[in-house]
């Protein structure tokens, strides 16, 4: 899905205003991933360990945006997608590098994550009286999202989920100061509990939340699509060697940075707040996110804090989170198959109109994918975690990818200093940690 790479015509804002005005590729992906796994799997990690794992939650969200940038400085530099970018990881190759097999098989696995946030919002659909079976209305879903796609009106979606996810982010956050005000206030001793440092015996949960809050795997992967979409790399053009390319790439790196903190700030207050009433609310009371129950319990975040009322206002809060991240979700993948199959040599590189009517039929075979999952298995909690997962394990291999971007690709002009490769090594570390030690506290129990 390469880019063409015209002559730029845009210089880089330089004004703080200029640069927040041009912010895209990590809004999109905001309006994403404040998804499932804030919504699903954090308040069920806080139900589960109460507030010890705070500070992972914090950690899991910020760590991951150096990889992100990492990604997207390559991306805006050179104008290669993702996957394109992957594949010049060098190790064994059958067809394309190793990392992209292993990618093939964390996609797979996010379609099941969708798949369970489709069955969310049949559930929440259900409990809100639409009298029909949720494998009826998981098919709707289906239809309406690709209906919407192919005829082009992804913009219109976007910034009308982009608005609702806002809306109830700000709701969940106006919740967690009413709940101050309520028997589940959080202490200044939960609050040291929650920076204690420790971790479970049992992780799965905490490393599934790990792999979808915040920037995900797939996020991570997502990103550098939507700054080629979105102009940033054809802004910047084709690198040349001179001053003007440099100082134009040196410009939109930093809009692409603003970016990326900008969102980080966003959805680590909602992914924040999200544990603080679970772990408040859900722990307390001893309830589990279970399939069986899973919007129902949820929902009694909302209800124990502001009353009966706050069910209709949850519920609908909760289609807009499940269902922006299914729309986004299934723009992005149809856009990533349409350059996997390229990348992977199943055709050659399509012109630009068969590429988007690629796209187009794919925005149509992603939902039947996932519809067809759900019916078939039902089980939303099970499905979410099925891709969580995935996206965790994968999550190391794109820090190692970034650090050898920046290491042995990066263009002279966008080269970093000491300070951000320190960081950069210091999250690729603990994302190896995370998924070591998820591997040991699994594997250990079955030597026994």
């Amino acid at each position: 899905m390469s880019s063409p790479l015209p002559t730029p015509t845009q210089v880089a804002p330089t004004s703080v205003g200029g640069i927040l005005r041009q912010l895209g590729p990590g809004l999109i992906i905001t309006a994403s991933i404040v998804g499932s796994g804030e919504l699903i799997v954090t308040p069920k990690l806080g139900a589960s360990f109460g507030f010890t794992l705070l500070w992972f939650i914090i950690v899991g969200c910020v760590l991951k945006v150096f990889i992100q940038i990492e990604l997207g400085r390559f991306t805006l530099a050179r104008g290669l997608t993702t996957l394109e970018t992957m594949n010049l990881v060098p190790g064994p190759r059958l067809v394309v590098s190793w990392l992209l097999w292993l990618w093939a098989i964390m996609f797979a696995a996010t379609i099941f994550q969708i798949a369970g946030m489709v069955g969310g919002v049949a559930s929440v659909m259900a409990i809100a009286g639409v009298n029909l079976p949720t494998n009826v209305i998981a098919v709707i879903i289906g239809a309406v999202t690709a209906i919407l796609l192919v005829v082009g009106r992804y913009k219109l979606v976007e910034a009308a989920a982009t608005w609702m996810v806002v809306a109830f982010t700000l709701c969940t956050m106006v919740a967690v100061i009413a709940l101050q005000f309520t028997p589940y206030a959080v202490t200044m001793k939960n609050v040291a509990d929650g920076f204690s440092f420790s971790l479970p015996g049992s992780f799965t949960v905490a490393f599934a939340a790990f792999g979808i809050i915040g920037v995900g795997a797939s996020e991570l992967i997502y990103y550098p699509y939507w700054v080629l979409e979105k102009g940033y790399a054809r802004h910047v053009g084709p690198p040349d060697g001179t001053v003007a390319w440099a100082e134009r790439a040196r410009g939109w790196m930093r809009v692409l940075k603003a970016d990326s903190w900008v969102s980080c700030g966003i959805y680590t207050s909602a992914t924040v707040a999200f544990y603080l009433l679970g772990a408040a609310v859900l722990h307390a009371k001893g309830l589990d996110v279970t399939n069986a129950d899973m919007i129902k319990t949820l929902s009694s975040m909302y209800v124990e804090t502001f009353g009966a009322w706050s069910l209709w206002l949850f519920l609908g809060g909760a289609v807009a989170v499940l269902y922006s991240t299914i729309f986004v979700a299934t723009a992005s993948n149809a856009r990533l198959l349409a350059d996997a199959l390229v990348v992977f040599k199943v055709r050659t590189r399509p012109s630009e109109p068969d590429r988007q009517r690629m796209i187009q039929w794919l925005c149509v075979l992603v939902p039947a994918a996932w519809t067809l999952l759900y019916v078939v298995w039902g089980s939303p909690v099970t499905l979410v975690f099925v891709g969580a997962v995935a996206q965790g394990m994968m999550i190391p291999f794109l820090a190692l990818a970034a650090l050898w971007l920046n290491y042995c690709r990066a263009d002279p002009a966008l080269r970093t200093g000491n300070y951000w490769r320190a960081c950069l090594w210091a999250a690729a570390l603990a994302m190896t940690a995370v998924g070591l030690y998820q591997v040991v506290t699994t594997v250990q129990p079955l030597l026994k």
